[in-house]
């Protein structure tokens, strides 16, 4: 059993993409929790950082959809740690929009941020998570939105699906060098954000009560999976895609003839 003790990523570098809010914030203050050294990254720096068990999470500027930036960051973190043990590629997101009315930049960008963007900073990471005595972890943050369709975000849902079969293509090319990857595929997640997204508190509890737990994830659920999936007793693992879903969106067809059942009687 995997113990998520504050020293079980004692003294480990641990770097969150888009740490600033949501569920990377919660990934990072989890990892901080476990006693690593976590650095975040962001286009702006956040109003706060993560803090738990004592440490503070450091902060880099940088836009992962850059490589430079993204190599820089990798820099910075060897140069004020020496190493690197784990990457946590969160940073992604997209707005809703018709694939017939998104303009081909929003597409392309979309799918830089999700897919290529992490493609990226994994090859550079590879580099200083190999070094290790006993490799390093990656875990990519996927989507529910990868595996079943995603009409309003396309290129998103596309990019999601790419990211999957890429950590599962990596893993097989890095594990002589004892770099593991794997993937989370996240179902619907609530946080600051989500009201927006959901369409208001009243949205948000409609679609929890469709859910078979009757809730959405918490930022909390994707940390856990990311403290499991990087651990050592862990070290077996790898091109996985671990689904966080609370067992799924129920299919539409049975909430349909439940009505057309009930109406019928």
């Amino acid at each position: 059993m995997t113990d998520f003790s504050n020293t079980l990523f004692a003294n480990q570098s641990v770097i969150v993409t888009g740490g600033t809010k949501g569920v990377g914030f919660g990934i990072a203050q989890a990892f901080l929790s476990a006693g690593a050294n976590v650095f975040i990254c962001g286009r702006n720096a956040p109003e706060r950082l993560p803090h738990a068990n004592g440490k503070q999470a450091v902060f880099i500027a940088a836009d992962v959809r850059k490589p430079e930036e993204s190599q820089q960051l990798i820099d910075t973190v060897l140069a004020q740690t020496g190493r690197l043990d784990v990457v946590i590629n969160n940073a992604g997101g997209s707005p809703p929009v018709k694939a017939a009315d998104a303009p081909a930049k929003l597409t392309e960008s979309i799918i830089r941020l999700n897919l290529i963007g992490p493609l990226v900073f994994s090859q550079q990471a590879f580099h200083a998570l190999r070094r290790n005595q006993t490799g390093g972890s990656i875990v990519n943050i996927a989507s529910i939105s990868g595996v079943r369709p995603s009409p309003g975000t396309a290129a998103y849902g596309a990019a999601k699906a790419g990211l999957i079969n890429v950590t599962r293509s990596l893993a097989q090319e890095w594990a002589a060098d004892k770099v593991r990857v794997n993937a989370i595929i996240a179902g619907m997640i609530k946080t600051e954000a989500s009201e927006d997204h959901y369409g208001g508190t009243n949205g948000i509890a409609l679609i929890e009560k469709s859910l078979p737990m009757g809730r959405m994830a918490v930022p909390s659920d994707i940390a856990n999976a990311c403290l499991f999936l990087a651990a050592p007793q862990s070290a077996y693992i790898s091109g996985a895609a671990l689904d966080v879903t609370g067992a799924g969106e129920p299919p539409m067809f049975l909430k349909l003839a439940e009505e057309a059942f009930a109406l019928s009687q």
